[in-house]
């Protein structure tokens, strides 16, 4: 099968188009056919040495759609020929990958295949960000970071599905600005002085769930327009480096900071996006959510498709159809 491997941690003219046996399946896994993956910016730090661990040749990715190809024995719940969206467990970038079935899920009819290419780590994220890590009510006024991105773009449908009072979304630049309105946003910032903008739009009162991928300073102005009782939910650091929060900050406010990890989540608690999963389809269905597509690039162009991300110039998720 082709592959895009990497052999040494740098930038992305050390991904390599080469071929590669075809992977075998143990126990309760099954081997998948890829039709799509995506690009994720942890590949980007997996592909710097800021994440992986040293462990090449190495083959990078997060989520593949595709076609079950193989199946362990008859007991599994997968069959050949199922079309599916998988977490695999060895990288994405290949032709084909093997997945443990707990991280399978069977794209039910009525779902484009593409669209729910893009979805499955952008979706189970924003989906279970909003309804269970911190629950989005009507009342709340919500701030999203890096909104025209692939979770972010999720994000605002989800915070305007859910009813959000205001919804205000930060770019880096504000050409990016017109995907964030248009998929539902009140107001959309840059970063430069953000708190103090927030502020100004919610009459002093702040908002009462931001959503973090950046980390750093991003994370420590944050706190200056999160209101009493407010949480922050801390999810990535995309900025590369750690925020330095005051515990003082957070007791004499009553405010709260909550971390979570979508790959943490799949190693230790992978039966929650198991109950979610059907959520997330109903969700693809609705023709009124979209999944925003970048780009599509072919597997033997990984390279361009990373400088893409790294550009961070996109909007929306960067496919990779094979």
């Amino acid at each position: 099968m082709k592959a895009v491997i990497l052999n040494e941690f740098g930038s992305a003219d050390v991904l390599q188009y080469v071929e590669c046996p075809i992977p075998s399946i143990n126990s309760g896994e099954v081997l998948i056919r890829t039709t799509y993956t995506s690009v994720n910016f942890a590949d980007i730090k997996n592909r710097t040495g800021n994440k992986a661990k040293a462990n090449f040749p190495m083959i990078l990715g997060l989520d593949v759609a595709g076609v079950v190809e193989k199946v362990f024995d008859e007991r599994s719940m997968f069959k050949k020929g199922d079309l599916v969206i998988a977490f695999p467990k060895n990288g994405a970038y290949a032709e084909f990958v093997v997945a443990k079935e707990q991280l399978v899920f069977r794209i039910p009819n009525g779902v484009p295949v593409e669209k729910a290419a893009a979805a499955p780590t952008v979706l189970f994220l924003s989906y279970l960000l909003t309804h269970q890590i911190a629950p989005i009510q009507k009342s709340d006024a919500v701030l999203i970071h890096a909104a025209s991105g692939g979770v972010g773009t999720m994000l605002i449908q989800m915070a305007k599905n859910l009813g959000a009072r205001k919804i205000i979304g930060t770019v880096s630049k504000m050409d990016k600005a017109s995907i964030v309105y248009k998929l539902g946003a009140h107001q959309v910032l840059t970063y430069e002085n953000f708190s103090e903008q927030v502020n100004d739009c919610t009459n002093g009162l702040g908002v009462n769930i931001i959503f973090d991928s950046i980390a750093g300073n991003i994370t420590e102005e944050s706190l200056s327009c999160l209101a009493p009782y407010g949480t922050l939910v801390q999810f990535g650091n995309s900025g590369g480096r750690a925020g330095q929060i005051m515990t003082s900050d957070l007791h004499n406010s009553c405010r709260n900071i909550k971390g979570f990890s979508l790959g943490t989540t799949r190693k230790l608690k992978p039966e929650l996006l198991q109950q979610v999963a059907q959520n997330i389809f109903i969700i693809l269905k609705n023709e009124s959510f979209q999944v925003p597509v970048a780009k599509v690039f072919a597997l033997e162009d990984m390279q361009e498709a990373h400088k893409l991300m790294e550009s961070r110039q996109h909007q929306g998720k960067i496919l990779i159809k094979i």
